[in-house]
């Protein structure tokens, strides 16, 4: 088991940042990826980015230029920035081996975002 719990939401002003911080805990074994989703109100979880223990970053389109990704061991870090409305959401905490086969899928308990106008 891979416990992760999450912190850093909160709701702020469009244009402002905010931090998000991952902490990973229990079995954790090499060769494994963390990442960020999230979910907007009545919509589908989606991808936002993720980093690998070896530091390789993959990061969606849209949070290229304002959303920035790092880990330390097994803590993980995504600093967001000029949050804009579109950014509203609860967001995820992800943590899976690779190769991921489908076991071992853990997720955090999320973190709700919300950029007012």
């Amino acid at each position: 088991q891979v416990q992760l719990v999450e912190s850093g939401g909160g709701l702020v002003q469009v244009g402002e940042s905010l931090r998000f911080i991952c902490a990973a805990s229990g079995n954790i074994f090499s060769g494994n990826v963390m990442g960020w989703y999230r979910q907007a109100p009545g919509k589908e979880r989606t991808f936002v980015g993720s980093i690998t223990d070896t530091g390789a970053i993959n990061l969606r389109d849209s949070g290229k230029g304002r959303f920035t990704i790092s880990r330390d061991r097994d803590t993980m870090y995504l600093q967001m920035n000029n949050l804009q409305p579109g950014d509203t959401a609860l967001y995820y905490c992800n943590w899976r081996p690779l190769p991921f086969n489908g076991e071992h899928d853990y997720w955090g308990q999320g973190t709700q975002v919300t950029v007012s106008s």
